[in-house]
């Protein structure tokens, strides 16, 4: 027996098993840290407070809505336009229920009529019956409250702006809406105005709906754009 040679072809092969096990070694680590961005890539991470705004209305059609009634809702040129047909209500409501919220959009009186924004809405089947919900108001004449609020739950007027604000809605042009609904703390900004800052004594329903408002007996004329909204809630 040639020992010499034993012992190199020994020592060869621990060289050669020492690159295998090297290279399964490097094998296992690309395959961990693979696994691990997978598993990173995989978790949703939590948007920054102020990136989360998500848009309402895509300005290319319906999608995300609901008609509510008989009324017409186009999207014409990029604008969401509602026409009165009738002098019932009519509605367009979102498909997803939002508790606590934000809403920035911007509108437009185009006609007579009024509008609103409803919140935590509930409709009967087949109808244009509201069972639940409330609205910030949405009217471009002078003394119609335009950014208070009013309850469906037979309540009425829950809270107006101040006098000195009646006449910050513009009509025949655009104006800048912002609502907020925090448990029963709503909010309202119109044109860089606060209007609303009111705390709820009797609130009704705490989730659902949001809806946009059509109603003037036929003669609603309404065009809204730049809807986005920033869900708060906690569910």
């Amino acid at each position: 027996m040639d020992f010499s040679r034993s012992v190199k072809g020994d020592r060869e092969g621990t060289k050669r098993g020492a690159m295998v096990g090297r290279l399964l070694g490097g094998l296992l680590v690309v395959a961990l840290s693979a696994s691990c961005g997978v598993d990173a890539g995989a978790q949703a991470k939590p948007k920054i407070p102020g990136n989360d705004w998500i848009q309402l209305f895509n300005g290319t059609d319906l999608t995300g809505w609901t008609k509510i009634g008989a009324e017409s809702w186009t999207v014409e040129e990029g604008l969401l336009h509602g026409r009165g047909l009738t002098k019932a209500y009519g509605y367009l409501e979102t498909e997803k229920d939002y508790k606590d919220f934000q809403l920035s959009l911007r509108f437009k009186c185009v006609g007579d009529g009024n509008s609103g924004v409803f919140f935590h809405t509930g409709f009967k089947p087949n109808s244009v019956d509201t069972t639940q919900g409330m609205q910030f108001e949405i009217d471009c004449t002078m003394m119609h409250h335009t950014a208070g609020v009013y309850a469906e739950d037979g309540r009425g007027w829950v809270v107006w702006p101040s006098p000195e604000n009646e006449g910050v809605v513009r009509k025949g042009e655009w104006n800048d809406y912002l609502v907020e609904v925090v448990g029963n703390h709503y909010r309202s900004r119109l044109n860089g105005v606060q209007m609303v800052d009111f705390t709820d004594p009797h609130p009704g329903a705490a989730d659902g709906k949001i809806a946009l408002q059509l109603h003037a007996g036929g003669q609603g004329n309404m065009q809204f754009k730049d809807i986005w909204i920033r869900d708060l809630s906690n569910r």
